[in-house]
């Protein structure tokens, strides 16, 4: 990193040095682009018509010419295309003029010219709209100009505009309504994992956008693609060579009346580098991680003995704070900074790019409220009755620490890159709860106590290479990334007190401390062969390659529970660890240390996978309107897994869990009805595999819930174990996919299409309630399924109102599916056995992550020349199955959660280097629940969070 960071600095410095060189001078830079492909085009001459000099553009279209100071006219020629000729280029000393995304068209003569203005060509989103004409399958996407326009600071918040895309948990990219098992997210084009490791979308919002080219969402496959994916694979395709110099310091904060500056908030003292995002060793295990401590039993007939006295010492180690604090919070910031640059040269260009990003966010949700509802007894009662209820209120800081750095080096047949990324994010609980179980036959009252942290980094390299040969006939590109991921879960603490009787409480439940950690190491490697090469006298491209990745993963968990003896409490958490209270040879009874992984650890397991890959597909033309894009990619994917089940009778040390050799086929079909129209077809197979975490015996606690994760591998049976429930035999899903969709494009970037798509699921795995002890959750495979939908999306310019509407744009796509999942006999039986008298009980029902519906609508507003850019925008996302019931445990829904925002930007000073802008989220003011339904039965919170009404600022500075 050190490396790295000196090789930014000593760019840096060259370019000021030679800044002062070419100071009279201006710059003309811009990229030469197929109109009907998207693709670059090499060798297009780019002359300056006035001072007969000029250049040609290299392998990505890009062209760069020094001038004196003043307007010019600057004429773009290629055989066989309309020359074009861009008039009023100003160039202004030491300055860049950027001719974004030039397209040119393709003629039978070239002699025709089209004239335009310069400043005609500010926007790049007709060149997306020109990739999504020509990209051999069905996406979608945003461009950097578009991040700007709606205010967006980050790559989550801009993601979502794209036809079939929602957010969940403003971090996390859903495609057509499907969950994370069925979404990847790839930087670059490579498979990176995020902050959390057991997902397969990346965290988005640590993007910030001034560093994003764009964002492309793919959503048929193509065999160069990995296959783990259905709904979408969202590609983050950082800048290489920015086209002109950029040093932006940006200042952010955010205002939540109910959240911020709230005297209520409860939070716990942590470490003094929380604000950094780590633990500084405040929370660290006083047993440092050992699993051969002394314990209670051994050492409470001699606690002066060597190991009595260890005992004393390491139970009075312990974090005395077991219960949090009001106090006021604090409002949200963030500070962001980048520059880069490209330094061109006789015989090599040079690019940068770096940024860091820090945001300090503060959430508090009052009235939150965690249950757990079951079906009654007996067919004519229908009300769902309480096990659980839970309801308090919860503080939550969150710290982001980001830093990316990227250089690219290009000669005349070959470009190098490398760029680093490390993220830092720690995250703080504390929360107060009123609790009640009315599971056991009567109630339990009680006052809850809880206090987390969660840390987690990512340290990951990417490195690349491209190179051409004989021209552009021949392209061969690499790519490698290590990535190393961590996650340390320190000290999470977990008290109950059954409410006080005449003031005084000598009631408490197992005070809970836990430890986890995860450690994952990533390599993925890939390469890739292109050839252009003409069949039927028409263009083709044959492409083959291979791909390999490796990761493996260490997770343990180390949790105590504190029995409190006859020590009497009077309902404070923070009393239950005085010192006087501790076990000791005058206080046997004492509050003292359990350990629960002592002798056997289901919680720790050490576990990898391998996946190699290889493919080959040729892209060409049979006739002169079709083209078709046909493939096979071949992946074997083997899963290991080291670890114990619950009691520890059965031991896994290093057994093949997986072993899936799978065959991709992939056929695309385009065929162009006229110039700006499209119609596609697309049929293709791929799969979605169980994470590390679902394919093993962990058992993982959300206290602040209440809610348990079971690996698969843990069966569940009943009636004596007569009825096997789940076999614990958790396998991959095979999905086919088969997509149509139409496509008018037309000017200024307006377009419409109507998609149609239909997909089929091979034992797909579900979140299943277990039975047999409420308030846990585990992934199974259930009944095979399938997905039907259809998508619409428009972009299109109020002119058709009003000429001087010709600022404003409407855009608009909606996602429409219908699910069905053919439940398994076990399923089927638990909900024929607990149905309700007239309830009819088929054998299908909807997918688990489904949306039954998505849409994103919203009216925007750019002009030029006075700087401002305004949106609002609106997104729902229908009802969907979250977690699927069994037995007397009934479905969970969300509640569809309507999202309107407004974006307000201007731009300010010359050159518009200072932009400010103001932003307001979930203006309706909408709550995020999630509701147990049933037949006949009113509908009863599962889980309930108030967002509340945020407002967001931000100014920028470009120097």
């Amino acid at each position: 990193m050190r490396k790295a960071t000196l090789a930014i600095v000593l760019v840096v410095i060259f370019q000021l040095l030679a800044g002062f060189a070419f100071a009279q001078n201006g710059t003309i830079r811009g990229a030469v682009y197929e109109e009907t492909t998207g693709e670059p085009l090499f060798g297009v001459s780019v002359l300056v018509k006035e001072l007969s000099t000029g250049a040609v553009t290299d392998f990505d279209g890009k062209f760069e010419i020094q001038v004196a100071p003043g307007t010019y006219t600057v004429q773009v020629s290629y055989l066989s295309y309309s020359t074009i000729e861009l008039t009023t280029v100003l160039v202004d000393a030491g300055q860049v003029n950027v001719l974004n995304d030039i397209l040119m068209k393709e003629e039978a003569s070239e002699l025709e010219t089209v004239t335009v203005q310069a400043a005609a060509i500010r926007t790049t989103e007709s060149a997306l709209m020109s990739v999504k004409r020509g990209a051999p399958n069905l996406l979608d996407g945003i461009s950097a100009s578009t991040f700007r326009q709606i205010g967006d600071g980050d790559a989550a918040s801009a993601v979502k505009r794209v036809t079939g895309v929602s957010i969940e948990g403003g971090k996390y990219v859903y495609v057509r309504g499907l969950g994370d098992r069925y979404t990847k997210t790839v930087l670059n084009g490579m498979d990176v994992p995020g902050l959390d490791p057991d997902r397969n979308t990346i965290q988005m919002d640590i993007f910030p956008t001034n560093v994003i080219d764009n964002i492309i969402v793919s959503k048929s496959f193509t065999s160069e693609l990995p296959a783990d994916f259905t709904g979408g694979v969202v590609d983050i395709e950082t800048k290489d060579f920015p086209e002109e110099k950029t040093m932006r310091l940006g200042i952010s904060g955010g205002l939540n009346p109910s959240m911020h500056f709230n005297n209520n908030y409860i939070t716990y003292e942590g470490g003094k580098t929380d604000w950094l995002g780590f633990d500084d060793g405040t929370r660290a295990i006083p047993t440092g991680g050992r699993t051969d401590i002394p314990q209670y039993g051994d050492v409470v007939g001699n606690p002066n003995s060597p190991a009595g006295l260890e005992y004393q010492q390491i139970l009075g180690d312990f974090n005395k704070t077991l219960g949090g604090t009001r106090q006021s919070s604090l409002m949200d910031f963030g500070l962001s900074f980048s520059l880069g640059n490209q330094i061109v040269r006789p015989k090599v260009t040079w690019g940068y790019n770096a940024a860091l990003t820090y945001k300090n966010e503060t959430e508090y949700y009052q009235n939150a409220e965690f249950n757990l509802y079951a079906k009654p007894i007996g067919e004519t009662e229908t009300e769902l009755e309480s096990l659980e209820k839970q309801r308090g209120d919860y503080g939550v800081n969150s710290v982001l620490l980001g830093g990316m750095a990227g250089i690219a080096l290009k000669t005349n047949a070959s470009k190098y890159k490398i760029n680093f990324l490390h993220l830092q994010n720690g995250e703080s609980k504390a929360g107060i709860f009123d609790f009640e179980n009315t599971n056991l036959g009567a109630n339990f009252e009680a006052k809850q106590y809880n206090l987390e942290y969660s840390q987690r980094a990512l340290t990951s390299v990417l490195f690349s290479g491209t190179h051409f040969f004989s021209g552009r006939d021949w392209e061969v590109s690499w790519k490698i990334a290590p990535t190393l991921s961590t996650i340390e879960d320190p000290d999470i603490r977990f008290t109950r007190f059954r409410l006080p009787t005449n003031n005084i409480s000598t009631e408490v439940g197992l005070p809970a401390r836990i430890w986890r950690s995860l450690q994952e190491e990533n390599l993925v490697g890939k390469g890739d062969i292109t050839r252009n090469m003409s069949v039927w006298n028409r263009d083709a491209k044959l492409k083959f390659g291979g791909s390999y990745s490796f990761k493996h993963r260490l997770f343990n968990i180390q949790s105590f529970q504190f029995p409190t003896g006859d020590t009497e409490l009077t309902g404070d958490p923070n009393q239950i660890m005085d010192e006087e209270n501790l076990f000791s040879a005058n206080n046997r009874n004492g509050v003292r240390y359990n350990p629960d992984f002592i002798p056997n650890n289901p919680n720790e397991y050490e576990a990898y996978a391998t996946t190699m890959g290889g493919y080959a597909s040729m892209e060409l033309n049979p006739a002169e309107k079709l083209k078709a894009v046909v493939g096979l990619r071949v992946e074997q994917f083997n899963q290991f897994y080291t670890g114990t089940n619950q009691t520890g009778t059965i031991v896994y040390d290093l057994v093949e869990m997986l072993d899936d050799l799978d065959f991709f086929p992939t056929v695309n079909l385009i065929y162009n009805l006229k110039e700006n129209q499209n119609l596609r077809l697309s049929a293709t197979r791929t799969t979605a595999r169980p994470s590390f975490k679902e394919l093993s015996y962990a058992e993982i606690l959300d206290p602040i819930t209440g809610r348990t994760f079971i690996g698969g591998l843990y069966p569940e049976t009943t009636n004596g174990g007569s009825e096997v429930l789940w076999d614990g035999n958790l396998t991959s899903t095979r999905i086919n996919n088969f997509d149509l969709r139409w496509e008018l494009f037309q000017q200024r970037g307006e377009m419409f299409s109507v998609s149609a798509f239909y997909k089929t699921f091979e034992r797909p795995i579900e979140i299943v309630q277990f039975l047999s002890d409420p308030g846990t959750f585990q992934p199974r495979n259930v009944g095979n399924g399938a997905v039907a939908g259809l998508e619409f999306e428009f972009r299109k310019s109020l002119t058709v109102l009003a000429p001087s509407l010709e600022n404003f744009f409407w855009t608009a796509n909606v996602t429409v599916t219908d699910s069905k999942i053919k439940m398994s006999e076990s399923e089927l039986r638990s909900r024929t056995l607990s149905a309700k008298e007239g309830e009819v009980v088929n054998d299908t029902r909807q997918m688990a992550g489904q949306a039954p519906f998505i849409v994103n609508t919203g009216l925007s507003y750019t002009s030029f020349t006075t700087g401002f850019e305004a949106g609002l925008f609106y997104n729902v996302q229908g009802s969907t199955l979250n977690y699927v019931g069994f037995g007397n445990r009934t479905d969970t829904f969300s509640v569809p959660f309507h999202s309107l925002n407004f974006n307000l930007n201007k731009s300010f000073g010359a050159d518009e280097r200072i932009q400010a802008g103001l932003g307001v989220q979930n203006i309706l003011n909408q709550k995020r629940e999630m509701v147990f339904s049933s037949y006949g039965a009113q509908d009863q919170i599962f889980s309930s969070l108030a967002p509340g009404t945020k407002i967001n600022f931000n100014v920028a500075f470009s120097f």
